[in-house]
């Protein structure tokens, strides 16, 4: 099967993920909406397991809005916030390093007539504070600011974004898709407003996420035709998908300590391996403030699209972090805006661990990648 070290794109599903969520394709099916006793058994379910993802983060089942995806829970926040809250203002801050869901949501919201401002980072792919504090106006009404990069890995201050905004009365969306599960996260210690969340990258199935939204916040529905998730979000509730989220958080927040402790570990055998084999190579993003699973480094003798390939021959997989438009990668907007020299942009490849990962096969991947860049280099 080959060593998978590409979870920051989607990891394996838990078996026991899977185990349970078969009865609710197969036996418990009925639709949550109907008043019969196959209906509330459903209903019930998804109640339980609301009530399940909202804890793991500190929030009650009544501020949790169940969605798609990441991607939907994004737009959900920036769209649904923008909207109500217009009459106040109508600047938008995000940064330029933000997930597309985030920047095309934004584009979109211009293109309706907000304003929006883009952040830029430092060479680490952290904002500078005081670039926000120069940022906020009076017409501001929302910054959104992803958690944990998926690309970098790198974390951004939300804590003190938070705290700054809520003295200027300014919302909160952060987009916490990568962090979940990694993380340990908390709304009652940390002020923000509206937090995404995805199932697909900790272990639960694809298309199924959620939206924290604090209560008294306003907020417009973006989908219509029912009265499901309290009128915030219409449509028939994905069953199974729900009921494996949810356990995938339970199994996600039991052995996090565990898992964090792991994913340091690949990473440091990593770095180890290479610098043995003595290999040139350039950790992206922050040295401190990062996220344990997220790994991304610059090969500066090897493209990255040829590094993937042979990685890929090699049975490791793994990714670039960056687009890919008609079968050739373009260069990473995070990177660019970290202002990376063009080596370094032009070969950086990301390996992100997950749950099934183990430190031995860190060790294997890094000396395969070694073993890659001698081969196309000491010609």
């Amino acid at each position: 099967m080959g060593i998978y070290l590409d979870h920051a794109a989607t990891t394996p599903v838990y078996p026991e993920v899977v185990d349970l969520m078969l009865p609710y394709l197969q036996q418990v099916y009925g639709n949550p909406s109907s008043t019969h006793r196959l209906g509330r058994q459903t209903k019930g379910e998804i109640e339980r397991a609301r009530t399940i993802v909202a804890h793991s983060f500190g929030a009650t089942g009544r501020q949790l809005v169940f969605t798609s995806g990441g991607t939907e829970a994004d737009n959900l926040a920036l769209i649904g916030a923008a909207f109500a809250n217009r009459e106040r203002g109508n600047h938008i801050i995000t940064t330029s390093v933000e997930h597309h869901a985030v920047l095309h949501t934004c584009q979109y919201l211009q293109e309706q007539g907000f304003e929006v401002t883009y952040l830029p980072v430092d060479e680490t792919g952290r904002i500078r504070l005081e670039d926000l504090k120069a940022a906020i106006k009076e017409t501001t009404i929302l910054i959104s600011m992803m958690y944990g990069n998926n690309e970098v890995g790198v974390l951004q201050p939300i804590a003190e974004v938070a705290e700054l905004a809520k003295e200027t009365g300014v919302l909160v969306h952060t987009d916490a898709v990568q962090a979940f599960g990694v993380e340990q996260i908390d709304v009652n210690t940390l002020p923000v407003d509206l937090l995404s969340v995805s199932g697909h990258k900790i272990g639960g199935p694809k298309g199924i996420g959620a939206l924290y939204i604090r209560e008294n916040v306003k907020f417009s529905a973006q989908l219509h035709g029912g009265a499901q998730e309290r009128q915030r979000r219409a449509g028939t509730e994905n069953v199974p998908g729900i009921v494996g989220f949810a356990k995938a958080v339970q199994l996600a927040q039991q052995s996090l300590t565990e898992r964090r402790e792991k994913y340091l570990a690949i990473r440091n055998v990593m770095l180890e391996t290479w610098q043995l084999e003595g290999v040139e190579y350039e950790v992206n993003g922050h040295r401190q403030a990062f996220l344990p699973h997220v790994l991304n480094v610059s090969f500066p003798k090897v493209d990255t699209e040829i590094m993937l390939m042979n990685l890929d021959l090699e049975g490791v997989f793994c990714s670039s972090g960056s687009a890919c438009s008609a079968g050739s990668l373009e260069v990473s907007h995070v990177l660019q805006a970290m202002r990376l020299s063009e080596d370094r942009l032009r070969s950086a490849v990301r390996f992100s661990f997950g749950w099934n990962n183990t430190i031995e096969e860190g060790r294997v991947a890094a000396q395969k990648t070694a073993a890659i860049i001698k081969r196309l280099t000491d010609r």
